[in-house]
């Protein structure tokens, strides 16, 4: 990526896609751990499988859960690379998108630092569009349509990115009901 400093730090949640995969979806997601909290690292540590469960009492539920993306933007605008591309990371759950199931499999993961309840920061929304630009020239059949957010691809289960989430800067859409 030639536009965008990326922090690289390794996940072991991902594994291979199927044969002859081609990346056609991006997934924007939002996270914060715990929900609210900003800037205190618990992302990364649960991405990597060195979440202090003991540390706050909405962790017991996340015990048992293996999760990754492919990157994830800060509140500070910080990208961090957590898979690359190539792999299959763990971040669409049950899900599916025009007919085709296990997004898991073709998609693209963005996870920005966030909530329902919180706007994005201007810097997230700008290095946001600079990475979805790059993925989009490496990735042909990624167009806009084909940027979507988790309520999109799993509406009964997720919420995010969140009704604060601003399609209209993304080229993305429509936004989630």
């Amino acid at each position: 990526m030639s536009d965008l400093a990326i922090t690289e730090i390794s996940s072991p949640n991902y594994n291979y896609r199927p044969a002859g995969t081609i990346i056609d979806l991006v997934v924007i997601h939002a996270i914060s751990l715990p929900p609210g909290k900003f800037g205190s690292g618990r992302v990364i540590d649960f991405f990597t499988n060195t979440l202090d469960f003991a540390a706050d009492p909405y962790f017991a539920q996340l015990k048992e859960l293996k999760v990754s993306a492919h990157y994830f933007i800060e509140r500070s605008g910080r990208v961090i690379r957590f898979v690359a591309d190539k792999y299959r990371a763990w971040h669409a759950g049950v899900s599916s998108f025009s007919g085709r199931d296990n997004c898991n499999d073709y998609a693209l993961g963005i996870e920005l630092e966030g909530d329902d309840l919180t706007p994005f920061t201007e810097i997230q929304y700008l290095h946001l569009n600079i990475l979805l630009n790059e993925l989009k020239s490496r990735y042909p059949a990624i167009s806009d349509r084909r940027i979507v957010g988790h309520c999109h691809i799993a509406p009964r289960r997720k919420s995010d990115p969140g009704p604060f989430f601003d399609w209209h800067r993304v080229g993305g859409g429509p936004e989630c009901r």
